[in-house]
Order: C-alpha cells, then sequence, then structure tokens
C-alpha cells in the first residue's frame, strides 16, 4: 500500500482595499468581502490537498507593486512561514511577475496565487483529453510572461546589458518552445471547437432543445444533473468536481425529449486564461435555449456569487439566454427560511437580482428530490423550440408506426378505437405534429 502523499501546510493572504465603497448606485457589490474571499480561497486551498494553517489580511488604500501587501507585512508573513514550517503561501489575489518574483526571493516556502491554485484544481480534475488541452493552454498562457526574472543566473550570464548571452538565449528557447506547444494546443482546441460545433448542428437536425447547467462552484449542479437524467456524473462537495461538458436526454412532462448539458461551475475572479482555454466548452452554454441557473440558497452570499455567475456569462455572450432560477439545497434552509412564500425568500436571498435575470424562481433540493416535478413543468412551460399544442390524430389500424411515436414523443391525452381507426388526442410537439400532419383532424385549443 502505497503512503499518501502529505498535504502542504500553506498559510494565505489577502489584502483588503480601504476607502473603497461596497457598492454602487443600483448596490451591486464592487468588491468580495475580504474576509468571506479568504474563506473560498481557503477551500480551494483544501481542494488542492492543503492544509491552510493560518491566515493574513492586510489594509492598505492600493496594492503595493512590488510585493502586494508590503514590505512590513511580508516579513510578518516570512515570521510566519518560518515558525509554522509553511510549505506554500497562497495570495488571494493574481500576482504580476514582479511582485512573484520578489516573494520568492523574500519568503521560505513557494508562493503560489490565486490563478495558480485554480489552475492547480483543474489540472487535478480534468479527466477528457478536451479538458486536459484547455488547462494546459491555460496554464502556459499564465507561465509565459512570467518566464523572465526565473533566478538572476538566467539574465547575468555576459553578452551586451543583461540580454544576451547563455541564460537570456535559454530564456529566449524557453519561450519559443511554450509559444509552439500553445500554438498547437489552440488548433487541436479548434479542431474540438469544430467538432464539438458539427455534434451540436446534427443534434440540431433533430429538433431537440438543449439546456444548459450553470451556476457558481459547488452550487449542486452535477447533483442536479444527476437527478434529472438519472446519470453518474461525479457530485461532490469540492469545487470544480465537474470539467468536462456531459450532454444527456431527458423527457419532460409534454413528453418533449431535451438535452441538459453540464458544464464547469463559475468563480468570483475566474482566470482570463481559463475562461479563454474553456471557450469551446462554454460554447454548450452560448448554444443552449435555456439556462438552468443552479443557487445555493444555503450560501450567505448567494447574491453576490449570483452577480459573479451573470458576469461570466455576459463574458461568453450568454447574458440575453432566457433563464430560470434554481434555488437549491432547499432541504437545508432554516425552518423560518422555508415558512417564506417563494417570492419572498428569492427576494430575500438574491436581491433585485433575481428580477433581472430570470423569468421564474423555482426552489428544489436536488439531494431529496423535492420540487423536481415543478423544475420541469416550468422548464417545459418556458421552451420556446418545438412547442407543444393539443392535436387529435386519426390513424389507421394499420399505423402502428405512428401510434408509437405518439405513445414515444408526446403526452397522450385520449385514445378511441373505431372500426376502421384510432382517434388519439395528445400534447405533441410541433416537429412531431409536422411528422404526423397527414393524419391530423383538427387543432384543438
Amino acid at each position: 500500500m502505497n503512503a499518501q502523499t502529505p498535504r502542504e501546510k500553506t498559510l494565505i493572504v489577502g489584502v483588503e482595499l480601504t476607502g473603497r465603497r461596497r457598492s454602487d448606485s443600483t448596490g451591486a457589490p464592487l468588491e468580495s468581502d475580504p474576509e468571506e474571499s479568504l474563506d473560498e480561497l481557503a477551500v480551494l486551498a483544501e481542494s488542492a490537498g492543503a492544509d491552510v494553517l493560518g491566515r493574513a489580511l492586510q489594509a492598505r488604500p492600493s496594492l503595493d507593486p512590488a510585493t502586494l501587501v508590503g514590505s512590513g507585512k511580508v516579513e510578518e508573513i516570512r515570521q510566519r512561514a518560518l515558525a509554522d514550517q509553511i510549505d506554500t503561501v497562497i495570495f488571494n489575489h493574481e500576482l504580476s511577475p514582479t511582485q512573484l518574483r520578489n516573494l520568492e526571493r523574500l519568503l521560505p516556502a513557494k508562493v503560489v496565487d490565486r490563478t495558480q491554485l485554480i489552475l492547480d484544481i483543474f489540472a487535478r480534475r480534468a479527466r477528457t483529453a478536451e479538458g486536459q488541452l484547455q488547462v494546459e493552454l491555460a496554464q502556459l498562457n499564465y507561465l509565459l510572461p512570467r518566464l523572465a526574472g526565473r533566478g538572476t543566473q538566467m539574465s547575468r550570464l555576459g553578452g551586451g546589458i543583461g540580454t544576451r548571452g547563455p541564460g537570456e538565449t535559454q530564456l529566449e528557447t524557453d519561450r519559443r518552445l511554450i509559444g509552439k506547444r500553445i500554438a498547437k494546443l489552440q488548433s487541436e482546441i479548434e479542431r474540438v471547437r469544430a467538432t464539438r460545433g458539427v455534434q451540436r448542428s446534427q443534434r440540431q437536425a433533430v429538433p431537440l432543445s438543449t439546456i444548459s447547467l450553470v451556476g457558481y462552484t459547488n452550487a449542486g449542479k452535477s447533483t442536479l444533473f444527476n437527478r434529472l437524467t438519472h446519470a453518474d456524473v461525479l457530485a461532490d462537495e469540492r469545487m470544480f468536481a465537474t470539467l468536462d461538458p456531459i450532454v444527456r436526454q431527458i423527457r419532460l412532462p409534454s413528453q418533449r425529449r431535451v438535452l441538459l448539458s453540464d458544464t464547469v461551475g463559475f468563480i468570483r475572479d475566474l482566470p482570463t486564461t481559463l475562461v479563454d482555454a474553456f471557450r469551446a466548452t462554454l460554447e454548450e452554454v452560448t448554444a443552449a435555449a435555456l439556462l438552468l441557473h443552479v443557487v445555493d440558497v444555503t450560501s450567505p452570499v448567494a447574491s453576490e456569487q449570483t452577480e459573479h455567475v451573470l458576469r461570466v456569462l455576459a463574458e461568453i455572450g450568454a447574458e440575453s439566454t432566457k433563464q430560470i432560477l434554481v434555488l437549491n439545497k432547499s432541504d437545508r434552509l432554516p425552518e423560518p427560511d422555508r415558512l417564506l412564500d417563494l417570492p419572498t425568500l428569492t427576494h430575500r436571498i438574491l436581491g433585485e437580482t433575481a428580477r433581472q435575470s430570470a423569468t421564474e424562481a423555482v426552489l428544489v433540493s436536488a439531494q431529496s428530490g423535492v420540487g423536481i416535478d415543478r423544475l420541469l413543468a416550468v422548464i417545459d412551460r418556458e421552451l420556446q423550440q418545438d412547442p407543444v399544442a393539443r392535436q387529435m390524430f386519426r390513424l389507421p389500424l394499420g399505423e402502428g408506426r405512428a401510434l408509437h411515436l405518439l405513445h414515444d414523443r408526446a403526452a397522450v391525452i385520449s385514445k378511441v378505437y373505431k372500426d376502421e381507426y384510432c382517434e388519439v388526442v395528445a400534447d405533441a410537439p410541433q416537429s412531431l405534429r409536422d411528422k404526423l400532419a397527414e393524419f391530423a383532424v383538427e387543432p384543438m385549443a
């Protein structure tokens, strides 16, 4: 039996910028609460296999361009790292190449920023070839501008004024190799994108609407996906448990079949390199006819998390797609909240965000199944593609195939056998009504 890999001892560091308004004129938050943001960083670190032994929060009017937190705070962090034998110091901000180099020189531990941490988690969780390509591309795009200054030996080995010589030659070689690898990855991802586009076109040739699950990471999307599709997608409390897009078919109360896709969870300050790298995956969201925006109603920062999801949707061009707010984890709500009517509960949890972003809200528990029937009914009503209407069909008794199609793809209301035919009244989607038009009697209200 292999020994378990020891968990890294970490110290997390954040900066609170003083003198800033907490919200704009509409009440939308301008920045995250620093303590809550550090809480989230701690969860991210634990998801990456670290033990968080402490935290440091520095209040200052602006970020220090040399070390992010200032020389005095760096010395305090250095002392704590020595005392606690810290392996890694994680900063809750993206460090510039200069800041990273300076901190690595001053601290007796490995230095990691928020972007590196998220990239590491993505690298651990990517399972498909597509996901691994996207993560590697994001990692290389992050690394490329940080190659310069990886140690003074690379820039002080002679020739010119620190611009030539063996060290710089090696640096330029590294840059060229990474540049070539990035170009190759981009080409491979474009092929993935083209293949996904063909698959999407093939799906659209059959009139099946696509619904995408979106939401903040750990809101319960994969649990909801499993509940709706009877699939077995990994669903746990870790952040970014699902990275690779998964598409399954579900059947609505009207008997319409639709496709449901589960995608990567969003998070505040999602690195731009990741948004760009996962654009092929996120196209599943932009192509969807309807979004199920899953929100953890038990989160104390549900409103802020919802805002962050909406910002990412705007970045990828999906902000105008119709949304249903799925207020998940209702089984964990405290008793007073369970007694509230849905509009009051929604407004209390999400404020004005709910009214601006979605057509309707549905309270569910993906874990227990409470509210799932209601959610399916709302999806059925909100989908405009392939609309359902009631229709009578008069089928000759030998038309078993047509009768099977009605039972398979429509909600049969009544069926009456006559001497030579069978009269069927069904709520049928437009595509099926078109296919069986020769048997239609007359439209029904």
